[in-house]
């Protein structure tokens, strides 16, 4: 090196001569610096390929994503729906729970009263909204009914649990209260203030129901009760009554043979006698009476729908 200059010798073996070449130091640093600017900028290239193809791995695996979100979000619409379905069958049930009961039905008003209100905010309000408006829409309208059927569910809830306390409250008297008809037959005569009498021919109260059935066909309890008289009983022949408490009372006449005894507790279906034609009757038939507070009613008015046949 000599001065600003580098020297370099060149020696290709014994034979050949010696060669010479100088070249100054500025030379090399542009030469050096060129390679470095060309290092960097190969380098350069390599790493933006690199963000490049990052980036779109990156963009395909987020739409990827996009795509089974909103995949989701169909199907929890779905369950959204079945939920609802669901809420309306339960509410259907609920009705007829809370007439049992005792109680009414819910306001309809009420249950299907929507949620709204500032608690549940706005689309718009949303970070995604920005982003993707029409998805950010249907996840508050998910959100929206998602909050009216719980809604819905915790009143539903809440009915069912009155009404079950109600039935739990009343259960005796329900298992008291004449329900059923007692023997299985063709109504042939109904409850009336004044009805021409088969045997005495003139107007006279019917204070029950005339069943006719085959003689022996079984006699059932309408309710729970105690049998208070089981025995002859003048008019009604062979005759059942039974003390059901809450001031009801009912009575099974011109039976054939008796199977209950005086002071037996029954429940309601229990057999107690079989039907006959013995008293003042003019047929094997069951005469039927509903008694409350010791005042005829009309058995009909007691009997579940669908158990007389007429």
């Amino acid at each position: 090196m000599t001065g600003d200059n580098w020297t370099f010798l060149v020696v290709r073996g014994e034979e050949s001569p010696v060669q010479q070449y100088t070249i100054s130091t500025r030379t090399i640093r542009r030469a050096l610096g060129g390679v470095a600017v060309a290092a960097v900028a190969f380098i350069g290239m390599g790493l933006a390929l690199g963000t490049d193809g990052v980036a779109r791995v990156q963009a395909r695996n987020l739409e990827a994503r996009n795509q089974a979100l909103e995949e989701e979000l169909v199907g929890f619409q779905s369950r959204l729906r079945q939920l609802e379905s669901s809420l309306d069958a339960v509410a259907s049930n609920d009705a007829h729970f809370r007439t049992i009961a005792g109680l009414g039905a819910i306001d309809p008003e009420v249950l299907e009263a929507g949620v709204g209100g500032p608690g549940l905010g706005a689309p718009e309000n949303s970070p995604l909204w920005s982003t993707d408006s029409i998805t950010t829409k249907s996840i508050f309208a998910s959100a929206y009914d998602l909050s009216a059927l719980e809604r819905r569910a915790r009143l539903l809830s809440a009915s069912l649990a009155e009404a079950t306390d109600s039935v739990l409250a009343h259960r005796e008297l329900l298992e008291s209260t004449p329900s059923i008809l007692p023997t299985n037959g063709w109504l042939s005569s109904s409850f009336s203030r004044a009805r021409m009498h088969p045997i005495h021919n003139r107007p006279l109260p019917h204070e029950g129901l005339d069943i006719s059935a085959p003689e022996g066909t079984p006699i059932y309890a309408a309710a729970k009760g105690r049998v208070k008289r089981a025995g002859w009983i003048a008019g009604y022949g062979q005759a059942v009554e039974i003390d059901h408490g809450f001031g009801f009372s009912t009575l099974y006449g011109h039976a054939s043979k008796l199977i209950a005894q005086p002071g037996q507790e029954v429940l309601r279906g229990d057999l107690i006698a079989q039907v006959g034609s013995t008293g003042i009757s003019t047929s094997s038939h069951l005469h039927y009476e509903v008694r409350v507070n010791g005042v005829a009613r009309d058995p009909k008015t007691y009997i579940l729908p669908d158990a007389v046949t007429f």
